[in-house]
């Protein structure tokens, strides 16, 4: 083969790539987690003071637009449906590549759940792989996240899996996603509505331990040493739900492991007086995550716990923030109007359907 031939070669596997991979971001099925990760990556570089990681505790609980409405603090969560813990380490490298947070915030409750019981559930894991830009990073998240490695080309080029999803060539909004960037109004907060009350047991005297499964042991350990080298401040949160005693004993275990590697522990089921959090009313789903009622509690209750224990900039006013100021105008209308309608809903008792797993 001659350089010209040779040349010629590699301008047209550039182009296929190139064309490969700018079609697999639009066909990507569209929802919230896309949503949520083309914003992220649509975010200015170097933007971001605080990433939040974890499973659906995260971005339904905590209002990015409120927390730097409020307090100026830009913090933006990368949170995906049963987000498996080992899924945490990849996700926080990703943000290393366009942003520099000094502080990353982990959700803690899905290491009290088996890793095996989610490996083979294929929807939580493509929430982080098929999320994610094409690069190393991406490859190593997979070969983590997919034990059976005759399956590892589907995630690998996951437009296997998205071919038929041709409607969405003709979607703007998902023409807008051809370098997987496009901007969230909300910054990755989804406002929950309805209301489901639950019964809510109060394990706080519990001092006893249980150890959670082997792997999510040995996950914890790899995340505090990758996080130490780093060199970032972290803080663990345990959001609050109608949690049984298994996961109170397992969770005194995991708080007890993360202090002693000299990080804090906010558990939010031991401040829930504090916090204002009401059962009966601020659940849209009988107990496992807030709506828009717990989200105003549990993001106060944070804000004020970040500007009283690190020293985060006010971003508030400064320039490029102001994507920031329309997302906090959009969020005011758009929590009041939900609010109004949960608030309805509690005075008519017209409470939320119960899913019957």
């Amino acid at each position: 083969m001659t350089k010209k031939e040779a040349a010629k070669a590699a301008v047209f596997l550039a182009g296929f790539i190139f064309i490969l991979i700018t079609v697999t971001y639009i066909v990507r099925t569209n929802g919230d987690v896309k949503d949520r990760f083309t914003g992220f990556y649509a975010e200015k570089k170097d933007t971001i003071d605080v990433i939040l990681a974890g499973s659906s505790p995260v971005y339904p609980y905590y209002s990015a637009p409120k927390l730097y409405g409020e307090r100026g603090i830009a913090a933006y969560p990368l949170s995906t449906n049963n987000q498996r813990p080992k899924a945490i380490k990849y996700l926080l490298r990703e943000a290393l590549k366009t942003q520099d947070p000094s502080l990353f915030v982990i959700e803690l409750r899905m290491f009290t759940m088996p890793d095996e019981e989610w490996e083979d559930t294929m929807v939580f894991t493509r929430g982080v792989t098929d999320n994610l830009k094409y690069s190393l990073n991406r490859v190593d998240a997979i070969n983590a996240l997919v034990s059976d490695k005759s399956q590892r080309y589907t995630y690998y080029f996951d437009i296997f899996k998205y071919h038929s999803n041709w409607k969405t060539m003709f979607l703007p909004s998902q023409l807008a996603c051809w370098r997987y960037e496009k901007a969230d109004p909300l910054k990755g907060l989804q406002i929950k509505e309805g209301v489901g009350p639950a019964d809510w047991t109060d394990y706080s005297g519990l001092t006893q331990e249980k150890e959670p499964t082997a792997e999510q042991a040995e996950v914890l350990s790899d995340l505090l040493a990758y996080i130490g080298e780093t060199g970032k401040d972290a803080l663990f949160i345990v959001s609050p739900y109608a949690m049984e005693e298994d996961a109170r004993l397992q969770f005194n275990w995991l708080i007890r492991r993360i202090e002693e590697a000299g990080y804090p522990v906010l558990d939010f089921n031991l401040h829930l007086e504090e916090i204002g959090l009401d059962f009966s009313t601020d659940f849209y789903d009988y107990g496992s995550h807030v709506n828009v009622l717990g989200e105003a509690k549990c993001t106060a209750f944070l804000e004020t716990y970040l500007t009283e224990h690190y020293s985060l900039p006010d971003r508030r006013g400064q320039e490029g923030y102001e994507s920031w100021d329309e997302a906090w105008e959009l969020y005011q209308t758009r929590q009041a109007e939900a609010e109004e309608r949960c608030l309805r809903d509690i005075e008519e008792e017209n409470w939320a359907p119960e899913v019957i797993d």
